[in-house]
Parts: structure tokens; sequence; C-alpha cells
């Protein structure tokens, strides 16, 4: 997942949308507490049995979320960067994004918590490497305890170096090829499951094209808020998009068809995380495309919600990506703390370590982003543009 953008508000009633949804912001929370819920019920082992439990663990379809939305927020802008300079910022923002908190959590971990010598001794220098150079999923043993989520960042780098490419490919282009475009490229998810590999200590279904279809999502919610706001700037009062609005802030309709993906999703299996077969692989990444799309298009349409823009879910989606990143480790300390082995199996228990790591998590997280991703975010991009200026 990415960062959170800082806040930057413009009037919501011009047919420009705003830079910043506060919205999205809240939603962001939502999701890392969504995943917390999935790994929480892995750990205790309340993933498998009833349908219930496979449904928590079908929560981790907040990865596709966190997906998307990264998708969406970066190609709504696409047009506005072409050039060598333009990209060049591009990445250099991305890594002063990213990486410091980052490099603050691996290098913590490996150093200081039990779980990254768990079960079978201490990592060795491949993935140690990989793991403080987010490309761990390429590297055999790479998920190292207390950092194997962030098996979906490295996914998202690699969408994060490849998205200026596609943008010069076809930014420029009409929308119907921008968007038939981003269509055949989603596709390839489901079709990668039936060629790759089997077997070997290199998980294909964690390889980044598995997953373009979860990023196209948000590629193609840029692309209708596009539309809108070209036809707003035509006929301000558009029947057409009044509609699409409407039926976008019926928010309980689009919840639904959330829960439906979920319940599919576990219905048809595997339980638990297993390795699944190829067609259940590309069945629940289905699911998952239908989850993300059925959070993520509703707010990019009408991105107004109050309970996303309370103060509470606007911290909280602020500090979310450092929620994303320290939630496994405090959930490795969770157990010893509370006295309780892993794979308990009770609701109980469940509940107790899910409100332990959370309690613990987000003090921790509002701490890495005070001290560590909101100034080493700003100290790259001021060092950057300083470096602009004296090119000239």
């Amino acid at each position: 997942m990415t960062a959170p953008a800082t806040p930057r508000r413009v009037p919501a009633d011009t047919a420009t949308p705003p830079a910043f949804l506060p919205a999205l912001e809240g939603l962001r929370a939502v999701a890392a507490l969504g995943i917390i819920v999935a790994h929480v019920a892995f750990q205790v082992a309340r993933d498998t049995g009833p349908l219930i439990n496979q449904m928590m663990a079908r929560l981790d379809f907040f990865v596709p979320v966190f997906f998307a939305l990264s998708g969406f927020l970066l190609w709504r802008r696409h047009s506005a960067d072409t050039g060598v300079r333009s990209w060049s910022t591009y990445y250099v923002k991305r890594i002063g994004r990213i990486m410091p908190a980052y490099w603050v959590l691996v290098v913590v971990v490996l150093v200081a918590f039990p779980v990254a010598s768990e079960p079978n001794g201490p990592p060795g220098a491949l993935p140690v490497l990989g793991n403080l150079f987010l490309f761990q999923n390429f590297v055999p043993n790479g998920l190292v305890g207390g950092l194997t989520h962030l098996w979906s960042l490295c996914v998202e780098m690699f969408f994060y170096l490849a998205m200026p490419l596609l943008a010069l490919a076809v930014g420029r282009r009409r929308r119907r090829t921008r968007v038939l475009t981003i269509v055949a490229v989603g596709s390839l998810s489901y079709v990668w499951p039936f060629v790759a590999w089997s077997g070997g200590e290199i998980n294909a279904h964690i390889m980044p094209w598995a997953f373009v279809s979860w990023f196209g999502v948000g590629l193609l919610a840029a692309e209708l808020e596009g539309w809108m706001t070209e036809r707003l700037r035509q006929r301000p009062d558009d029947a057409t998009v009044a509609g699409l609005r409407r039926w976008a802030g019926r928010r309980w309709i689009w919840v639904i068809v959330a829960a439906a993906a979920v319940w599919a999703a576990a219905v048809d299996g595997p339980e638990g995380l297993v390795t699944a077969g190829d067609g259940e692989f590309a069945r629940r990444n289905l699911f998952g495309l239908v989850f993300a799309a059925a959070l993520i298009v509703p707010y990019a349409v009408q991105p107004v919600s109050r309970v996303m823009e309370s103060v509470v879910m606007q911290a909280l989606g602020r500090w979310s990506y450092s929620i994303f990143l320290w939630h496994m480790a405090i959930l490795s300390l969770a157990f010893p703390l509370l006295g309780v082995g892993l794979f308990d199996g009770s609701l109980w228990t469940m509940a107790l370590v899910f409100v332990v790591t959370v309690a613990v998590t987000i003090p921790v997280a509002a701490i890495s982003y005070a001290l560590v991703e909101d100034p080493a975010r700003r100290a790259v991009n001021r060092w950057w543009s300083g470096r602009l200026r004296d090119r000239g």
C-alpha cells in the first residue's frame, strides 16, 4: 500500500475534481483494519471451518482495495506528468514517501523481533536484501517473519515502477484506447495462474503481474472520473453524471456487493492461507477485483462521506501506511504478551489479540508517521526541489 498524500483541498463544487479526497483517506483506515482482522484470524486459526471464519480470512481483499486506491490516485494525474523531469520527480517522491518508514520497520524487526528468526533461524543475506529493497517476492524463502505481509508492498513497488511506461504508451491517446489497454493488460492476471510455474521456493502467486487487474480497477475509476469531469465542463447539470453520483452515494448497495464477493470467495475456497489451485486463484483474484471495485469506484464517483471524513478516520487514514507496516510485528508480540498460543482457535482469543494488536499498533504508527514518514517525505521533496532549481 502507498503512504497517504498530504491533504490539499479544492472546492468540491467545481468541475475539476479535488486534488485530495478525504473520504478515500478514511477508506485507507478501514482497509488497514480489515487486513489486521484477516491476519489475526489466521494466527488464531479462525480462518477455517464455519463460513464466518472463512469470510474473515477473505478480508485480505482489502489488499486489492489498497492496490486499486494507488492506481486511482496515481492515474488520475497521468496527463499532467510527461517528460523525463516529471517522471524523475515521480520516482523520487515515491521513494521518499515509501522507503524511509519501511526501512525503519525492516531493520527493527530483523534486529529486535524474535519472529524474524522463526521457524528456521535468522534469514540469510539474500532474503535480508530482498526485504530491504523490496524484491523479496523474487527470492527463495524471501518472506521473513514479521514482514511476510510486505509481499504486497513489493507488488505495489513494481506497479509504481511500471506505471510511467503505461502512461508514456497511452497517456496521450484517446480515452477509449486507454480503457481498452487497461482492460487488456489487466486480463493478464487471469492468464498468469495457468501458465506460471508450480512448486519450487518462489511462489508464482505473488508475482506482481498476477495482480495487474486490481490496479486496473483504480485506473479505470480514474478514467471514469475524468470522463465525468469532461461532461460537467460541457454541461454542469449533466443528467448522466448526476445519476451516477446518486447511485454511487447509495453506499449500502456497494457494501452488499463487497460482502457478496467475500462470501463467494469463502464458499469457493480453499480454506485458510493455503496455496490455491490455478482456477481457484484466478477466481479469488476476480472476487478481489469485485470487492475493490465496489469500495473504490463509488468514492471516485461521489467522494463525500461524513463517516470517512470524520476526525478519527482522517487520523487513522493518515497513519494507515505505518499501521500496515507495523501490525504484523506487533501481532507477533501480542501472543506472548497475553499468554496465549498461536492457533488457539477461540473467538475470545481472536477478539483479545485483535484489540491488543490494534491498541499497540496505532500509537506506534502515529509515532512512525510523526518522526519518520512525514519528516522524511518532506526532506526528500525539499532536496529534490533544490536540485531541480540548481539545474534551472
